[in-house]
């Protein structure tokens, strides 16, 4: 106890299963921006939108890249973060969208650096609660709503982006190609890797047992 309250643990948490945001290999909307070779890299500016990225970045540069760079916290402008760093991590629309090209820098992909590194597949986000308090009926509900989703990719699309054809595909290629929604064996090894590797490295005090919790869900395929 601390303070007269529990003190809670990452172990006393599941994930709601087959219910996530996931790449099975590049991710496109989750990546390092940089003008120097990657093992020059010296300084990165972080997004600070994402830990679970920034603990990617902190995470391949020590055991993938192998550098240690000084890291700095920042929004989400890559003019501006490119302009006190090597490199800019950049998430979501920002990182989708941008032609590399136009602020003369590399885009290194981080969903597929990580296939690189692993071999496995990266979960950028679940559902998860204490132990007990998302329900068989909770659990069904989230899935439903999974399926619903993908079932809408393209409404989803032309909601995102409204009046701009070309950019609602890029959204509906994304969302249904790039992007899966699922949590199956290898997900859940690839999310289980990513908090062995933040404990070896030192980046989180221990890595929390990754499970899901107990409920009966219609068959895998029912929705991507």
């Amino acid at each position: 106890h601390r303070a007269g309250r529990r003190v809670v643990h990452a172990d006393d948490y599941a994930v709601v299963p087959d219910v996530s945001i996931a790449s099975v290999a590049a991710v496109d909307s989750v990546a390092l921006f940089t003008r120097q070779p990657i093992e020059r890299v010296r300084t990165i500016a972080l997004d600070v939108s994402s830990r679970t990225s920034a603990g990617l970045v902190r995470l391949l540069c020590a055991r993938h890249w192998r550098i240690r760079p000084t890291f700095m916290p920042a929004a989400p402008d890559i003019r501006a973060m490119l302009a006190t760093a090597d490199a800019a991590l950049l998430i979501g629309d920002p990182a989708l969208f941008l032609d590399p090209a136009t602020v003369d820098a590399q885009k290194i992909d981080l969903g597929l650096a990580w296939r690189e590194m692993t071999g496995l597949p990266f979960v950028w986000a679940v559902w998860a609660g204490r132990s007990g308090s998302a329900s068989p009926a909770v659990c069904r509900l989230l899935y439903e709503t999974r399926r619903r989703g993908v079932a809408n990719i393209d409404a989803i699309a032309r909601r995102e982006r409204p009046g701009d054809a070309a950019a609602q595909a890029v959204v509906a290629r994304y969302l249904r190609e790039t992007i899966t929604y699922g949590l199956d064996g290898p997900l859940l090894a690839g999310a289980q890797a990513y908090f062995d590797g933040l404990a070896k490295e030192g980046l989180i005090p221990r890595a929390p047992r990754v499970r899901t919790f107990a409920v009966d869900l219609p068959p895998a395929s029912a929705g991507r």
